[in-house]
């Protein structure tokens, strides 16, 4: 795997209906990718992929893959707590023309062992083979941690296993990971506000949220910290700290789809059991956004139609 630098986990746009808002994705989209971000993530969490059905999953995944023409690689998330179920859903990504990797985070809810882990992703890497996975460690979503040798592991059992994205929240384990994986395996941060410090330890890039609202800006400060130039990557974070802090002031994604609806970029409709922000937050979140300039100079996109408070 070649890929290196800021990918965005997009959203997943929906009409007022709930259902999959296609025209808005294709436009978010393209935003991305004119902005310069260097690849795209789709159907992750920030997708609200457990909240697809799996017509829909498949849907998004197209429209981005076909959106995206080759521009930049995009990975297809797709993650079960059914070894079986995933192996089927996952085969059905080899037939998507132009896709580039699947990332498929450890078994939720079931909290299996290192071994059960292990068993779980090798599964997966047959049933796509010869297609790049990225394996995504979450543990506070899944209730488990995957530890460093069972990703090594994985990486010397499965040549098409190539990436992890790392949530774990604990530098050390990431500093681990860099220290005992082959030099070509690919980590990322799958954290925004530990970007930098990952990157400092030997990490390749970042699988972010923040570049949703802010594309150009992550993609310059994750390259700037690539290339060396601390002192610009530095002063991106400090500027942006405060939206990255501010996308979790509420479940991932509700905050960053309701700053993309202040952008006029798409609605804010999540999918049950998440529901959008509080009117309180709600109007930290504007507030932060027009200190940020986020919200000077946008036009809305063609057909869009403001939600009204």
């Amino acid at each position: 795997m070649e890929t290196i630098g800021c990918g965005t986990a997009i959203v997943t746009p929906f009409r007022a209906d709930g259902s999959l808002d296609e025209s808005a994705l294709r436009t978010h989209v393209n935003w991305q990718i004119e902005s310069g971000i260097d690849f795209l993530v789709a159907c992750g969490s920030t997708g609200e992929a457990a909240t697809l059905d799996e017509e829909e999953w498949l849907t998004a995944v197209h429209i981005v893959v076909e959106e995206a023409a080759g521009r930049v690689p995009v990975w297809a998330g797709c993650t079960h707590n059914s070894t079986r179920t995933l192996v089927r859903q996952a085969s059905q990504l080899r037939r998507i023309h132009g896709l580039s990797a699947v990332l498929s985070a450890n078994p939720y809810y079931n909290k299996p062992s290192q071994e059960g882990q292990f068993q779980h992703f090798m599964a997966l890497a047959r049933a796509v083979d010869p297609l790049p996975i990225t394996i995504y460690n979450i543990p506070g979503r899944t209730g488990i941690n995957l530890a460093p040798e069972t990703v090594a592991r994985l990486a010397a059992a499965a040549p098409n296993i190539q990436a992890i994205k790392e949530s774990s929240g604990k530098l050390p384990q990431i500093a681990e990971l860099v220290h005992i994986l082959p030099r070509s395996f690919k980590i990322f941060s799958g954290d925004d506000n530990m970007a930098l410090a990952s990157i400092g330890v030997g990490a390749h890039g970042l699988i972010s949220v923040a570049a949703n609202e802010i594309p150009a800006e992550m993609g310059r400060m994750i390259r700037s910290a690539l290339d060396g130039s601390w002192a610009e990557a530095r002063e991106l974070e400090r500027r942006y700290s405060r939206l990255i802090d501010a996308n979790f002031w509420d479940s991932n994604p509700c905050p960053v789809k309701t700053v993309l609806n202040l952008m006029g970029r798409c609605t804010d409709h999540v999918r049950l059991p998440l529901v959008p922000p509080s009117a309180a937050i709600r109007a930290k979140l504007e507030r932060l956004a027009g200190e940020l300039g986020l919200l000077k100079h946008v036009l809305p996109p063609a057909g869009f139609r403001p939600e009204v408070f």
